[in-house]
């Protein structure tokens, strides 16, 4: 039974755990409990650390599985459900509240081949800032052959709540202008990019500009194919019918300080969601897990 070593490190401001099981290394900040890279021995990582990332207190980290909760992207593109559940009049930031905040890191267990990683998010009396809603909050993480995320929200209120929320996942390939994504043929999406039209997927999903879709009654599985790493990502999702898919391409990515020029050749974002009709409303004492397993498997 493999031991797992837990080793403590500070990248810049922010505190950090590396863990390694088996043939898996992870590490995690306490920021957002935030996956910050993945990878098996001898292999290239599955889970982009972005080598301009910025690790700073209170500042989102634009690398690995962003924690987007209780919102997705601009809360005003969100269905009214969602929108009414804050209660505040200053801007709302993008993504929710709950990437720059310090969650607290529970039990580390080995079970066998496995090891289970357990944070929750701190909660408030009065709610998160804007958002006074009794809502706990669990990251769980395992490793076996596999990566497995879930992240778990349990109504502790009395009064119903809708979120939207995602794991905003960045996968390292080998160059996004190479890789193609399986699964998505015939279904709806609606492009960000013009207008926020409802288009259909027509084949594969290959990439040769800026992208922004958010797919809709997505499958369980979607698969990223890397020809010339000759491995398919397979994702396989838990609670979720939507799926958002991002590379910011050249000029976008020119406009982040926080990534280098050519870095959105090295990522592609496919974000295991719930959002747009896919929200989650949980009545008084319901809970709602959203996960993901992520395996890399040979051509």
């Amino acid at each position: 039974m493999p031991t797992p070593n837990v080793e403590a490190v500070k990248l810049d401001e922010l505190n950090c755990w590396r863990i390694r099981h088996g043939q898996a290394e992870l590490l995690v900040a306490q920021q957002g409990a935030h996956i910050l890279s993945y990878q098996l021995a001898g292999q290239p990582p599955l889970i982009w650390l972005n080598d301009e990332a910025v690790f700073k207190t209170g500042k989102s980290i634009r690398a690995g599985v962003p924690v987007c909760w209780p919102w997705f992207g601009n809360l005003a593109r969100n269905p009214q459900s969602v929108q009414d559940m804050r209660q505040s009049a200053e801007p709302a930031t993008a993504h929710g509240l709950v990437r720059a905040i310090d969650w607290e890191l529970g039990e580390i267990e080995a079970e066998g081949e496995n090891l289970k990683v357990e944070f929750v998010l701190p909660q408030p009396e009065d709610g998160l800032p804007g958002w006074p809603h009794q809502v706990e909050l669990k990251m769980n993480i395992r490793l076996d052959e596999q990566l497995h995320i879930s992240l778990t929200s349990y109504n502790l209120g009395t009064e119903s709540v809708s979120i939207s929320q995602a794991l905003h996942s960045y996968f390292a390939v080998s160059d996004v202008r190479n890789v193609y994504v399986e699964g998505l043929d015939g279904l709806s999406y609606i492009e960000t990019l013009d207008d926020w039209k409802t288009c259909i997927q027509a084949g594969d999903l290959r990439f040769t500009g800026e992208t922004d879709r958010i797919y809709l009654d997505t499958p369980e599985q979607l698969n990223i194919v890397d020809p010339t790493w000759e491995r398919r990502i397979q994702l396989t999702s838990r609670g979720s019918r939507s799926a958002v898919i991002w590379n910011p391409w050249i000029e976008r990515a020119k406009q982040f300080s926080d990534m280098a020029d050519d870095g959105w050749q090295r990522m592609l974002c496919i974000e295991t969601a719930n959002v747009m009709d896919d929200v989650v409303t949980l009545a008084p004492g319901a809970k709602h897990t959203l996960g993901v397993s992520v395996v890399s498997k040979s051509l």
